[in-house]
């Protein structure tokens, strides 16, 4: 089976299970329930102050294992080198729906705010630390976001 049917095979199936846990039947209550109550109408928020930092990353093939693991260790030090970044954790691809478009890690830092993710950016250690991060790389995304919360 080609990639794309199993794709859509895995949301179908995905779907069917929703349903079966009747998840469907129970946001409609959630909204029936939120319109008796006044109280449940606030339903997202965003963390106060927290951001995070994300970067898709795919090693250029003829980066060695041992190579991608050092990188990966220099890159969980700045944590230990730069104020800001308050936490670092990465992974890899381990996703049945093959829709990972080629990136193989992510890595993900949190910071209490914009201004420490530019602090982030700008630091030294960082910089040093891109200029031998990125090399490695075929191809990144980075985002920044503020995450919200979905409360039911």
């Amino acid at each position: 089976m080609c990639n794309r049917k199993r794709s859509r095979k895995v949301v179908q199936l995905a779907f069917q299970e929703a349903r079966s846990l009747k998840l469907v039947d129970f946001s409609k209550k959630q909204r029936q329930r939120g319109r008796e109550r006044e109280s449940d109408t606030v339903l997202m928020e965003e963390s106060k102050g927290v951001v995070k930092h994300v970067l898709l990353a795919k090693f250029k093939g003829e980066i060695s294992s041992d190579e991608i693991e050092k990188l990966i260790k220099g890159y969980a030090n700045l944590v230990n080198l730069i104020e800001p970044m308050k936490a670092f954790e990465w992974g890899t691809d381990v996703s049945i729906e093959n829709m990972h478009q080629g990136f193989t890690h992510i890595f993900q830092s949190t910071f209490e705010s914009t201004e420490g993710i530019a602090e982030y950016i700008s630091h030294p250690a960082h910089v040093d630390f891109g200029g031998i991060f990125l090399p490695a790389l075929e191809k990144v995304i980075v985002f920044d976001y503020k995450p919200t919360v979905f409360r039911l």
